[in-house]
C-alpha cells in the first residue's frame, strides 16, 4: 500500500463536527484547500491586452507553430487580445477556473482529482503544459474570472443560459454521451468554456474530448468516478452510525499513525471502514483480523504483534500503505494512491503484471483510468480484479464523503 502526499491538519473538535453532519440531506459543497473566490468578481480588461512589443512577437511565434493554423484576422496585433492558446503555450500554463463539485474536482490540502479534473490533466499533457486550478465558490464566479481574462478556461456544471448571457462558448466532456455520465452519478453538462469558439484552445478542446478513443477514456474515468455508492438510505445511515460511534475511539490512534507515515489520517478512516466497518475485533474466514484486517505475514512484516490492537492494527496498515506506495514512484502523484491502494488489496505484483500486459498491447499503463478499465473487463474471469476495483472506488468514496461533508 502506499502513502498519500499529503497531511491534513484537523482538530478533534472539528472532526466531530464534521461526522456530525455527515450525508446530510443539504446539498454537497466540496471541502478544498484551493483559494477559493467567494465573491462574483467583476468583468476587468483582459490581461492579453496589456502586452508588450516584445512578447508580441514571442507570442506570434507560438501561433506559427500551433496545431491548428489560426485565421489570418486572429493574428496579435498591437492592441487586440491575445488568443487563448497562444498564451497557455508561452506561459507553459493552462490556468483552470473551477467550482468544486462531485462531478468537477476535489481537492484537499494539495491533493487534487476527480472526474473533471482528470481530463482537464489529460488534455493538458497532451499540450505539454502544466495546470494552475483557482477554485471558485459559484458557477458565475468562475464564468466571470474566465470573461475578465483571470483564466484560460473554466471546469463548470453551469447552465448553458449562463454561459450564453457571458457570451461564452462550452463543451460538454461527454460530447452529447450524457448517458454515459448519469448512469455513474455524474452531473450530465460537465462542460469546459472558453471565451471565444474561434480560440485554437477551444477547437483543440473539442477534437480531443470528441475523439474515439478520448471518449471511450472519458467512460473509463466516469466508471471509476461514480457517484451512486452513497446514494441509498442504508449506505448512508450505516456509514454516518458507524463513525458517529465507533470513530471517536479511534480517532487520536488514525491520526497519530498518519502522521507517523505521512498520511492522511481520514484517508486511513476511510480504508478502515472499508476493511472492517471500524471494528477492531474483525476476522475474517480467510483469517485477516483487525481494523485494518491484516494478515498474519503482514502484521510480522510490519511489526504488529497484535492485529487487534487498535493502534498496531492501524500503524501496520499505515506503513504497508507506504510501502507499496513505493512500488509505484514511477506513477504520476495524482494517480500514484489508487495503485496504491488496488496494491495493498491484491498485492503490488498483481497490479505490476496488469501494467506489463497493458504495455504489451501499447496501452499507457501508468494511467489509474487504464488499470480500473482492465480489472473491470476482466473480472469476470478474476474474482481478485473484482474485489480491487470496488476496493479502490469505494474507499475514494469513502475519502471524498468524509472530506466533503462539513459544517
Amino acid at each position: 500500500m502506499q502513502r498519500i502526499t499529503y497531511r491534513v491538519k484537523v482538530s478533534a473538535q472539528g472532526a466531530k463536527r464534521r461526522i456530525s453532519y455527515l450525508l446530510r440531506p443539504s446539498k454537497r459543497l466540496l471541502h478544498t484547500k484551493s483559494n477559493i473566490v467567494p465573491a462574483v468578481a467583476p468583468i476587468k480588461v483582459a490581461r492579453f491586452a496589456k502586452t508588450n512589443f516584445s512578447k508580441t512577437k514571442k507570442l506570434a511565434q507560438v501561433s506559427s507553430i500551433a496545431m491548428l493554423s489560426l485565421p489570418a484576422e486572429s493574428l496579435m496585433t498591437m492592441g487586440a487580445p491575445i488568443p487563448a492558446y497562444d498564451h497557455v503555450m508561452l506561459e507553459n500554463t493552462l490556468t483552470i477556473a473551477a467550482v468544486p463539485g462531485d462531478s468537477t474536482y476535489f481537492a484537499t490540502d494539495g491533493f487534487q482529482h476527480g472526474f473533471g479534473y482528470d481530463l482537464v490533466r489529460s488534455y493538458a499533457d497532451e499540450l505539454g503544459v502544466k495546470i494552475d486550478l483557482k477554485a471558485y465558490a459559484s458557477e458565475e464566479a468562475a464564468l466571470r474570472a474566465l470573461k475578465s481574462g483571470d483564466a484560460d478556461m473554466a471546469l463548470t456544471t453551469a447552465s448553458t443560459q449562463l454561459k450564453s448571457q457571458l457570451s461564452l462558448s462550452s463543451v460538454n466532456v461527454s460530447c452529447g454521451y450524457d448517458a454515459s455520465l448519469t448512469k455513474n452519478g455524474l452531473h450530465p453538462k460537465v462542460s469546459w468554456t472558453f471565451n471565444s469558439a474561434n480560440d485554437p484552445l477551444s477547437q483543440k478542446a473539442s477534437y480531443f474530448l470528441c475523439d474515439s478513443m478520448k471518449l471511450e477514456h472519458t467512460q473509463k474515468l466516469a466508471a471509476f468516478y461514480n457517484q451512486n455508492l452513497l446514494k441509498d438510505a442504508y449506505s448512508q445511515d450505516h456509514f454516518k452510525k458507524t463513525l458517529t460511534e465507533k470513530l471517536p475511539d479511534y480517532q487520536s490512534s488514525f491520526q497519530e499513525q498518519a502522521r507517523n507515515y505521512n498520511h492522511d489520517w481520514e484517508l486511513l478512516v476511510a480504508m478502515g471502514y472499508q476493511e472492517s466497518h471500524l471494528n477492531a475485533n474483525a476476522v475474517s474466514p480467510t483469517g485477516v483480523r483487525g481494523i485494518m484486517m491484516l494478515t498474519n505475514n503482514t502484521a510480522k512484516a510490519m511489526g504488529v504483534s497484535d492485529r487487534v490492537d487498535p493502534y498496531q492494527s492501524i500503524g501496520g496498515g499505515a506503513r504497508y500503505l507506504e510501502q507499496v506506495k513505493e512500488d509505484f514512484a514511477d506513477v504520476p502523484k495524482t494517480d500514484r494512491i489508487w495503485f496504491a491502494l488496488a496494491g495493498y488489496n491484491m498485492g503490488p505484483n498483481a497490479v505490476k503484471s496488469i501494467q506489463r500486459k497493458l504495455r504489451a498491447q501499447g496501452i499507457d499503463d501508468k494511467s489509474w483510468a487504464n488499470i480500473y478499465a482492465y480489472l473491470s473487463e476482466n473480472r469476470a474471469s478474476n474474482s481478485r480484479y473484482g474485489q480491487a476495483m470496488h476496493y479502490v472506488s469505494n474507499i475514494r468514496s469513502y475519502l471524498e464523503t468524509i472530506k466533503t461533508q462539513t459544517v
